[in-house]
């Protein structure tokens, strides 16, 4: 196979080094099937690894990319024909193995999913890492009673990838989206998408004791720090917050009183070490009850490979809406 185009993360002198480097397939980490990519797309964590902004890689140099979809070239494993479409998110891309940052991937089998029936390798990726996420914090918390008629469901971090497709998904499934978000100019966006109200992060009361008048059925929290002590104290009875993400902090301070007089459930969604029946059961259900139905408007910016270096430090600043798709090859 003929050399190919790479988005490179090395370590020099105790400094991050990113950028294109030409590559031949044995040079990718070790895999069973060997993929051409044809989308891939930029999530926080992305941003952070390839600026050097935070430790994400744990050896180099590895292609960057917690993401990736494309067509299977040739495969060890008979579950996975040439030519077949599959995906991968998680499972140490950009981590401890070469990501989709990449016109060629090598991967280990059993992190391949099959894109969904009726859903294309750029609409997979318009989901990716970010949506499967929320689907899988969905699905974690129906599996523990969460359902439409307990009551609103609070998503914190609004507007980013994660919290605009849990807004979609939440909404298909019929629950009321109380959408928090620091961005006040992006109430049209939030509501297109689903949000039943928005809650503007000034505007939240914390407040001091133990327990505060309980508002939500649920919550799925990308922040961490104070807003999820926040919701810890704010939720009824048996509520589930599923913990995402720390772009606020990732310390928590609350006591056990939520836990054990209102039965708040604080359930951990990691989406990189996730089994492979679950990560299949999820992406079953991200393509059809699941399914979200503002791809066009929450995935709407796409750009090509080349512009992939430029577009990371918008995440660092935090001024991205919605989902980016990365063209890798056509």
């Amino acid at each position: 196979m003929d050399s190919f185009r790479a988005f490179r993360i090395d370590e020099q002198d105790g400094k991050i080094v990113a950028g294109f480097a030409n590559l031949a397939v044995d040079d990718l980490t070790a895999g069973n099937v060997v993929v051409r990519v044809s989308h891939s797309t930029i999530n926080y964590k992305d941003a952070l690894a390839a600026t050097g902004k935070g430790r994400i890689l744990r050896r180099y140099p590895l292609n960057g990319g917690i993401d990736l979809a494309g067509v299977v070239v040739s495969s060890e494993d008979p579950a996975f024909e040439p030519g077949t479409e599959v995906l991968v998110n998680g499972c140490g891309l950009s981590e401890t193995v070469d990501g989709g940052y990449s016109e060629i991937a090598r991967v280990d089998s059993g992190a391949l999913v099959p894109v969904p029936d009726g859903m294309t390798c750029a609409e997979a990726m318009q989901i990716g890492t970010a949506g499967y996420t929320a689907a899988l914090a969905i699905h974690r918390m129906e599996q523990n009673g969460q359902a439409p008629e307990g009551g609103p469901v609070v998503v914190t971090g609004a507007t980013g990838g994660v919290g605009s497709i849990a807004i979609d998904m939440l909404s298909r499934r019929g629950y009321e989206a109380v959408a928090v978000t620091g961005k006040a100019g992006e109430e049209a966006y939030l509501r297109k998408i689903g949000a039943h109200s928005i809650l503007l992060r000034d505007d939240i009361d914390f407040g001091k004791r133990p327990m505060e008048k309980a508002q939500w059925a649920g919550a799925i929290d990308n922040l961490g720090g104070d807003y999820l002590a926040w919701l810890t104290r704010t939720m009824l009875y048996g509520g589930n917050i599923a913990s995402i993400g720390l772009a606020a902090s990732h310390e928590l301070h609350t006591t056990v009183m939520p836990f054990i007089l209102r039965a708040v459930c604080l359930l951990g969604i990691n989406s990189v070490e996730t089994p492979g029946d679950l990560r299949r059961a999820v992406w079953r259900r991200i393509g059809t009850d699941l399914k979200p139905r503002h791809l066009d408007v929450i995935g709407s910016q796409t750009i090509s490979f080349d512009e992939l270096p430029a577009a990371f430090q918008a995440y660092i600043d935090g001024t991205v809406t919605g989902r980016i798709v990365v063209e890798i090859s056509r």
